[in-house]
């Protein structure tokens, strides 16, 4: 059984949620924002996979349950439990190991390049990835590489893209899970926040949502096979 945590109704597992279905994975989807909590052994998940939020990681006194996430992300590192964080999940991951999570350079809302670093390249987690092929991306903050993690992937306005703790934990600050829903939903709730004034930005995040779909949503198949193949070593 593989979790995977949610901490808003909006950003769910998308296209993961469906790839892992049709790969006949069980999975257990615990909502954070609903009021669940998290176990408190993670050693019956064969993985575990943290999703997206619009909160910062270290707004404990507003949502309590990220001092609980820590502790829970600590004892998955310790067990060497194979562990996916997708943009919060990602930040949630560089803390867990003692990272700090900082202001990004760039506030990327929209479609970017991503660049794997050498590291990156020699990844089983990115065999195959395109780095010619924009990803998408909503995120203000950007994760620092802990002690014990590996910086697998680089962008020019945020240098901190994708990192590796230990043997097996991946946290990816872009979104690879998206659908159009997804897109518009998000858009929806942030915009207003995120970007004021800016529909035209959008409307147009949209609009290449479709003319990137084919080989983004290969992309990310490729990218959950990697995942799994890691999980099942």
């Amino acid at each position: 059984m593989i979790l995977i945590v949610k901490h808003i109704d909006i950003e769910g597992p998308g296209t993961l949620g469906d790839f892992l279905k049709a790969k006949g994975e069980p999975f257990h989807i615990l909502e954070l924002g609903a009021g669940e909590t998290l176990p408190l052994d993670p050693g019956k998940f064969k993985a575990v996979i943290v999703l997206g939020g619009p909160m910062n990681v270290d707004e404990e006194h507003k949502y309590a349950f990220l001092r609980a996430e820590n502790d829970f992300i600590q004892k998955v590192l310790k067990a060497n439990i194979p562990y996916l964080g997708i943009c919060l999940g990602s930040q949630l991951l560089a803390k867990a190991a003692g990272a700090r999570v900082v202001k990004s350079p760039v506030k990327e809302i929209g479609w970017y390049k991503v660049q794997l670093t050498t590291e990156g390249k020699k990844d089983p987690l990115f065999k195959a990835y395109r780095e010619a092929d924009p990803i998408y991306h909503w995120h203000g903050d950007m994760f620092q590489i802990p002690a014990s993690g590996q910086l697998l992937a680089t962008a020019e306005g945020c240098p901190h893209q994708a990192l590796k703790v230990g043997k097996n934990a991946y946290g990816l600050q872009f979104h690879v899970e998206v659908t159009d829903k997804s897109i518009k939903e998000w858009c929806d709730e942030y915009c207003a926040t995120d970007l004021p004034g800016r529909l035209d930005h959008a409307s147009s995040m949209m609009e290449d949502y479709w003319k990137h779909k084919k080989v983004f949503d290969a992309q990310a198949q490729q990218l959950y096979q990697n995942f799994l193949d890691i999980m099942n070593d």
